[in-house]
């Protein structure tokens, strides 16, 4: 009888740039919706999005975000088509009652993020503030930025909001 592991919310930030990257990886950083630098998106745990995440570790940083951070992101960084923002009045037409509740619930994993109608799938953040943490080059676990940060990239989502 296999046990049901809960699920969790997993913010993945492309910290290096677009050129000289491997064909490959640069499929993979595309379906991740990571074109640029300092671009971040909200996904679940799910073994396909993880061995993405695993193919573009040099290129990108990621971990389990906080319900805190993901109500961060929205209210500052989500944006609607038209690059309007996220709106309580959007929260409402959607079925929530506040941009708090529809935070929660994409924290919760209970609604896909970038499948919410008429969103932009991914947050376009500032470079980090003081700089990324040992540099872009090394792995997070050598003292740099790239690769899985557990916690960690909540402090890093933040410096960038």
């Amino acid at each position: 009888m296999k046990v049901e592991e809960k699920r969790r919310c997993i913010a993945a930030v492309r910290v290096r740039g677009i050129s000289d990257v491997r064909g490959d990886i640069a499929d993979t950083l595309k379906m991740l919706n990571l074109h640029r630098n300092c671009h971040a998106v909200l996904i679940d745990d799910r073994p396909s999005y993880l061995g993405m995440l695993r193919k573009a570790q040099s290129y990108i940083a990621w971990g389990e975000v906080s319900k805190e951070t993901v109500s961060l992101l929205l209210k500052k960084r989500g944006r609607l088509i038209g690059d309007k923002r996220l709106t309580d009045e959007y929260a409402r037409s959607i079925g929530y009652k506040s941009l708090d509740d529809l935070a929660e619930a994409v924290w919760g994993l209970k609604v896909e993020y970038k499948r919410l109608p008429n969103i932009k799938p991914v947050f376009r953040l500032h470079p980090p503030r003081k700089g990324f943490k040992g540099g872009i080059k090394k792995s997070y676990s050598m003292g740099g930025s790239t690769g899985y940060m557990g916690e960690a990239i909540n402090s890093l989502l933040k410096k960038m909001i």
